[in-house]
């Protein structure tokens, strides 16, 4: 068969045509691999700021909020419960809260921004597990000053969160950044305060 008959025109046209299709099919495949890329909204909203209202917490009450899929406890304390934190100095592992467990703003002997106001995530520091309060003297044991403690392996927090000698956990809970608003009297997890 002879080449006479061939239209280089149409030829060409049809080429520009299928390589148009051939790019939008492409480029339609790889929006939504690329998207996929993207925190979903559930993960942006997790990592997320926490806002919790802190005006109607009674005090030695705690309340769990959730940040970042782990349990952030807030706990209101009183005089007596400040005092055995300076009690308990002598039985804890970082009295002056040397470790990075908290934010530079809460390296104090509180370990917060306001003293009455306790922010920590409440997870052991030890294996992962979730310590009680018991904020009474002597509601754990005789000599007990008030603190947390992990029935899982034994290990105990004083009213700061701060690790007690000698027991499984080798470090202080945690205390993750907060912002205490007391126009609107809300804590905001997840938002640095010492900004």
């Amino acid at each position: 068969m002879s080449n006479q008959g061939v239209n280089k025109g149409r030829r060409n046209l049809l080429i520009g045509a299928t390589s148009a299709v051939g790019a939008v099919g492409v480029i339609g495949a790889a929006v939504p691999f690329v998207r996929s890329w993207a925190p979903s909204a559930k993960a942006q909203s997790a990592g997320a700021p926490v806002e919790q209202e802190y005006s109607k917490l009674e005090v030695g009450q705690q309340i769990t909020v959730e940040w970042r899929g782990k349990p952030v406890w807030i706990i209101r304390r009183d005089k007596k419960m400040l005092s055995s934190i300076t009690k308990s100095e002598e039985f804890v592992a970082d009295p002056a809260s040397e470790a990075e467990q908290q934010p530079e703003y809460c390296k104090n002997e509180y370990r917060s921004v306001d003293p009455e106001i306790f922010v920590a995530i409440g997870i052991c520091t030890h294996l992962g597990c979730s310590p009680k309060l018991f904020a009474d003297p002597g509601s754990l044991e005789n000599e007990w000053l008030g603190g947390f403690y992990c029935p899982c392996h034994g290990s105990k927090f004083d009213l700061a969160g701060r690790v007690y000698s000698g027991v499984p956990a080798n470090a202080n809970l945690e205390v993750p950044p907060y912002i205490i608003d007391t126009a609107s009297k809300t804590i905001i997890v997840g938002e640095d305060g010492g900004a």
